[in-house]
């Protein structure tokens, strides 16, 4: 036996067949079962895709890489279920390309934090930490809020989205199939071509960097903060998991 081992171990390519051969059977035990799946991720009511504005956010959120400091993945330990609230979903993330989950947290979690600040309070925190959090190591961001939000090619970026199973809308049929799923305020802000109309409207609307004069990078990455553990109603759950920790 211990002969036939050497003879492997000093035949190169018989051992990188071999290799590949385990490699191999491993990865189809792990992947198969999967295509008899029918859902992989559990429907939870209330999860929808990004809006236009909410979506360009989380794009800037990305690009000043606000993911390496702060997690969106709450572990359903006690320790973090009471300090930030009900631990994370699948379903929560099944239109993250990529997640954000992250794996460090110089910063709090952030998967339950919309609602939890005011519009102003984002703006300031934003703009300079310290002023509301002494002790913060966070650096400044002020050119968030001098920056227009450019996005001119916000059609295009759903589009790409659409592709990896995202449900934005292009035909009547689409739209008519995000009415059922996500109710028609939510299936409007979903429809590709009115994009930068539905954009500009939320940012209007919303006025979350309090400039009701122009839409700035600001007013998108308060959009995206404010959504942030939003959409599901935890009450219907959280009755029965905290129960353990009373």
């Amino acid at each position: 036996m211990k002969l036939k081992h050497d003879n492997i171990e000093r035949n190169l390519g018989l051992l990188l067949i071999l290799t590949m051969l385990a490699i191999s059977a491993g990865g189809l035990v792990e992947i198969v079962p999967l295509f008899f799946i029918k859902e992989t991720v559990e429907k939870v009511e209330g999860v929808r895709p990004y809006s236009p504005l909410e979506l360009r956010g989380r794009d800037i959120y990305v690009r000043e890489g606000c993911y390496l400091c702060h997690s969106q993945m709450i572990r359903p330990f006690r320790d973090e279920a009471l300090r930030y609230g009900h631990y994370s979903l699948a379903a929560e993330s099944k239109y993250d390309h990529p997640f954000q989950w992250g794996s460090k947290r110089t910063g709090p979690d952030l998967a339950r934090v919309g609602g939890k600040y005011s519009n102003e309070w984002h703006a300031q925190h934003l703009t300079a930490p310290r002023s509301l959090v002494p002790q913060s190591i966070m650096p400044n961001y002020p050119w968030l809020g001098k920056n227009n939000l450019d996005y001119s090619d916000i059609t295009l970026r759903m589009k790409a989205l659409r592709t990896t199973g995202v449900p934005y809308s292009e035909s009547k049929a689409e739209y008519e199939q995000n009415v059922k799923e996500f109710g028609e305020d939510v299936a409007k802000t979903l429809v590709i071509a009115d994009a930068e109309k539905n954009l500009v409207t939320q940012a209007q609307l919303g006025n979350y960097d309090s400039n009701a004069g122009n839409v700035s990078e600001l007013d998108a990455v308060i959009a995206y903060l404010q959504v942030l553990g939003t959409m599901v109603d935890f009450k219907k759950y959280d009755d029965d998991y905290f129960v353990k920790f009373r």
